[in-house]
């Protein structure tokens, strides 16, 4: 049996060796042809169809295997790194285009970041969130192709944004369901490996062939088969800045300092104001003259975005799962009637006050804003993530809570808390009150910190600074 596993995995890296070759299919010609005639494959998407059919290969394998929104994701992924392989070869053969035509190719990939990063806003509520989570946070690093002088790091940001989620993952299955510690090392390894590519064949940025033709006849025949199918319609995606407005806003300033350096001259063009038109002398004016800022043109941006249709408030039990969220000016949520199983996801409330009863398995507090909390007792974990101006008040136990990306975060805790561990990272004005008689006193929660070389290791230890 295990002979027969081993058969099929080697199976599935062909498979994917094949789909890398022939990402359109192999019916055609392949996808690194130009013009129906078959050419050599650049070393640079030798090296990309490696990353294809090794980690990528593997994520998709296990994604499939675990199943649900995390398969359907894998696959949304698979497309969008195929249509970077495409950008690619265009790019291995052709001079760099212009900034339209650059952002035109890069279309396919940005419409695909953004499905990956749409499901995963369509299932909030599944069992498989912190999965979803982590492959929307990191997924964003396909834009390295936009990214001049160091792409990978880059690559490596958007690798640390997935991790919070991935560690998730592997705390709740490290233990339960081994499926699920694989699907995270193969997703991870991923990014390690775009990265080491991109250092090894993109190491400022993209390489552009600029002694071949230019990408618009070159990606005639990479991208697809003959006849090429129509340019898709739409604004360019915004993976790639515009850089007309920059070259716009040049030529505005250019004329602006012209203007400038006219010295004592640049006053002849204006006009002479009487007393009689001058508001601060004439309060009558005042009164007919005043212009709100809604009514101004530049406020339209900002219209548009209020316009928005508002997310109704939730405040509901689903399986397991509290969902608090868009809750605004909320004052008395309660959450009441919980079970050691429940959990608690707490997103995108704004001014609002939670109280939660009882003894649940964990708490997420997820992009809200000057959210108050109490809560009795949790078995597990309190998570405040992305976050400002939060207040926890502990009433009963709880044995770790965790504060990441969060600007102010309150932790008020209780005398049968105090030997409660806190986690914290990316994060400021934090202060711990521990119960002293029938005050608090406020310890603030160290943000500087001092590393050595000890000779074997680093140490590190909060640094103290004076005044």
């Amino acid at each position: 049996m295990a002979d027969l596993n081993q058969l099929v995995e080697r199976l599935e890296i062909v498979a994917q060796r094949l789909e890398a070759a022939f990402p359109g299919g192999t019916g055609g010609p392949s996808g690194d042809a130009i013009n129906g005639i078959e050419e050599e494959v650049p070393p640079c998407v030798e090296a990309f169809d490696s990353l294809l059919a090794g980690p990528v290969a593997q994520y998709l394998r296990y994604s499939r295997d675990i199943g649900g929104e995390v398969e359907s994701h894998a696959e949304m992924v698979k497309t969008a790194l195929h249509a970077q392989r495409s950008f690619l070869v265009t790019a291995s053969r052709s001079q760099q285009p212009s900034e339209d035509k650059t952002a035109e190719l890069l279309k396919p990939i940005s419409e695909k970041v953004q499905e990956v990063q749409g499901l995963r806003e369509r299932n909030r509520g599944s069992v498989l969130f912190n999965h979803l989570s982590a492959v929307s946070e990191s997924i964003p690093a396909l834009g390295w192709v936009t990214m001049v002088p160091t792409p990978s790091s880059y690559v490596k940001e958007m690798n640390d944004a997935a991790m919070f989620y991935t560690n998730r993952v592997l705390k709740e299955y490290r233990d339960s369901d081994k499926r699920h510690v694989e699907w995270v090392k193969a997703f991870l390894g991923i990014w390690k490996e775009l990265q080491a590519y991109i250092r090894e064949y993109h190491t400022t940025g993209v390489e552009w062939k600029d002694s071949n033709p230019n990408a618009e006849e070159a990606t005639s025949g990479a991208l697809s088969t003959p006849p090429p199918p129509p340019p898709p319609p739409g604004p360019p995606p915004p993976l790639v800045p515009s850089l007309a407005r920059q070259d716009s806003a040049t030529g505005h300033r250019s004329a602006l300092f012209a203007e400038i350096n006219q010295g004592e001259g640049i006053a002849r063009a204006l006009k002479h104001v009487s007393d009689k038109e001058k508001t601060h002398k004439n309060p009558g004016l005042r009164a007919q003259g005043s212009v709100s800022r809604g009514d101004s043109p530049q406020s339209s941006p900002h219209k548009a975005l209020a316009a928005r249709k508002q997310q109704q408030p939730v405040l509901e039990l689903e399986g397991k799962k509290w969902r608090v969220e868009y809750q605004e000016n909320a004052e008395g949520l309660l959450i009441e009637d919980t079970e050691l199983k429940q959990v608690v996801y707490v997103f995108q409330c704004v001014n609002s006050m939670l109280q939660i009863k009882g003894k649940i398995n964990s708490i997420i507090i997820d992009n809200c804003k000057r959210l108050g909390l109490v809560f009795e007792n949790v078995v597990g974990i309190v998570e405040v993530i992305n976050s400002k101006s939060v207040q926890l008040q502990v009433e009963g136990k709880v044995p770790t809570i965790s504060i990441n990306k969060t600007d102010g975060c309150q932790v008020f805790l209780s005398p049968q808390s105090l030997d409660c561990e806190i986690v914290s990272a990316k994060s400021s004005e934090m202060n711990i009150l521990v119960p002293d008689h029938d005050d608090y006193r406020e310890f603030p929660v160290p943000e500087q910190f001092k590393t050595v070389w000890n000779g074997h290791k680093l140490v590190t230890e909060a640094s103290e600074i004076a005044g």
